[in-house]
């Protein structure tokens, strides 16, 4: 089975036919966030996710930490799958489970140094997949994901060959780095916003680029 693609950071059902149309496996959906690119408004969020074929991911990117928020912000959006992009503060996992079981729950792991791979292998046993991007949520302005930097991916492969569940890498992946990037981490998906956009605006060029080294074509 060839690597997933998430296509992040659709600002329109345009972008989403576009992105699905190319080969996407799933889209992300940015909610409002401290930083970075891309944030749309909860109605436009569950649009787009109306508008989706089945069997396409549709993933809210929420910032928010208690988990009786993330419920919330779910039940205005309707996307089949919650990616948390910062650390749960209140709640568990298993209260947003229990709330919204047909949801699948991705927690973001920001690759920092060796306390991320720790991190993320406790709590890869209670999550459906971990998403590995390149923020830091410890700047006074946190950065939730978008930064269009690449992290050390010896630390990627490390989360991967010890996580219990899948792992999608994210991070200043384009379509010149994206071959090295999986054959170095082989992770389950890879996630893209920036490295596939001129302008602000999905281009499709380098959308279709993208898609054809990721599967080597």
């Amino acid at each position: 089975m060839g690597t997933r693609i998430k296509i992040c950071c659709i600002q329109d059902t345009e972008e989403a036919k576009i992105a699905v149309e190319s080969g996407a496996d799933a889209l992300g959906l940015v909610a409002r966030m401290p930083s970075g690119p891309g944030p749309i408004s909860d109605d436009l969020i569950r649009k787009i996710s109306l508008s989706v074929p089945p069997l396409i991911g549709t993933f809210l990117l929420t910032c928010e930490t208690s988990a009786s928020e993330i419920i919330k912000h779910h039940q205005r959006t309707y996307t089949n799958t919650i990616q948390i992009v910062d650390l749960l503060s209140d709640g568990t996992y298993s209260q947003i489970r229990e709330a919204l079981p047909s949801v699948k729950i991705v927690q973001v792991i920001h690759v920092i140094d060796s306390g991320s791979v720790d991190l993320a292998v406790k709590i890869s046993d209670s999550v459906d997949a971990l998403l590995l991007d390149s923020g830091n949520p410890g700047l006074k302005v946190k950065e939730l994901g978008g930064t269009g930097r690449v992290h050390n991916w010896d630390l990627s492969r490390k989360i991967r060959e010890k996580s219990k569940c899948p792992v999608i890498l994210a991070g200043g992946l384009n379509p010149s780095n994206i071959r090295q990037a999986i054959d170095h981490v082989k992770p389950f998906a890879v996630d893209i916003c920036n490295g596939v956009r001129t302008n602000g605006k999905l281009d499709k060029n380098k959308l279709m680029e993208f898609i054809r080294n990721v599967y080597n074509i």
